[in-house]
């Protein structure tokens, strides 16, 4: 069971970010296609499983955010990458903070990545 749900928070992870990747190119160059509904449902519907999947992470293992200082620092990285991808992919945006969002979503992520590997806190 643990594999399963590890594998599926993993892999919502790698979509959340292609999907942002995708997301933030076609707002740069302006594209039609960010109007697409399937463009605007999939992301939320990603973040969600990725959510699940790591509650349901965190029953298996037994370590919970607040308690374990690790997944405190991912729960937080997690809502800093999502306001980092909002504040990229808002069109009103200056290119300088879409910039700004884009670098801070891949950074909030690694330090994620890296977290979930060590299992150390840096932060908190």
């Amino acid at each position: 069971m643990y594999e399963i749900v590890k594998l599926t928070h993993m892999s919502a992870v790698v979509l959340s970010v292609l999907l942002f990747l995708s997301r933030f190119i076609l707002t740069v160059i302006k594209s039609d296609k960010l109007q697409l509904k399937w463009l605007k449902i999939l992301p939320h519907i990603v973040y969600t499983v990725l959510l699940v999947a790591a509650i349901a992470l965190c029953i298996l293992i037994q370590q919970y955010p607040v308690v374990d200082g690790w997944v405190t620092e991912k729960l937080v990285a997690f809502f800093m990458y999502a306001f980092m991808v909002v504040l990229a992919l808002k069109p009103e945006q200056t290119a300088i903070m879409r910039g700004v969002g884009f670098v801070g979503a891949l950074s909030w992520i690694a330090y994620a990545g890296f977290i979930a590997v060590t299992k150390q806190p840096l932060l908190f």
